[in-house]
């Protein structure tokens, strides 16, 4: 299974009624195609970075999803005919995590490298000495 994030802005005046039953029909839509959806994270009204269709805020969702990719090209197009939604991305996550659960398997194995002594403190000290025996 690969795992993806889908994330889509709602134009901030959609009733609530309306966008949670977006998101129950992409939650239906995902399983019929065999997907499975981890979690649901509304993430609020948030400002936008630039101005979109006249708004300048924006209503965000966040879907956690495990599929085989499928079902993403159907919630694609639904997102894309929907007329609230300003704008949405999926990506897919799963090789990420892979390549970051490596790294750190990898910084586990490794040994913490020993202290480096500084020699020059020890010299800089006794050039002090001696100037000031002069």
């Amino acid at each position: 299974m690969r795992t993806y994030e889908i994330v889509y802005i709602s134009a901030p005046n959609v009733a609530e009624d309306d966008l949670n039953k977006l998101t129950s029909q992409l939650h239906t839509v995902i399983e019929e195609r065999g997907g499975k959806v981890v979690k649901v994270d509304n993430w609020g009204r948030r400002k936008l970075a630039y101005r979109i269709d006249k708004f300048d805020e924006g209503i965000y969702t966040l879907l956690y999803v495990e599929g085989s990719g499928r079902e993403i090209a159907e919630v694609e197009r639904r997102l894309r005919v929907a007329d609230f939604i300003i704008r949405y991305l999926s990506v897919r996550t799963d090789e990420d995590l892979k390549r970051a659960e490596k790294m750190k398997a990898k910084r586990k194995n490794v040994p913490p490298s020993a202290p480096v002594e500084d020699d020059l403190e020890g010299e800089l000290d006794e050039d002090l000495v001696e100037g000031e025996e002069e």
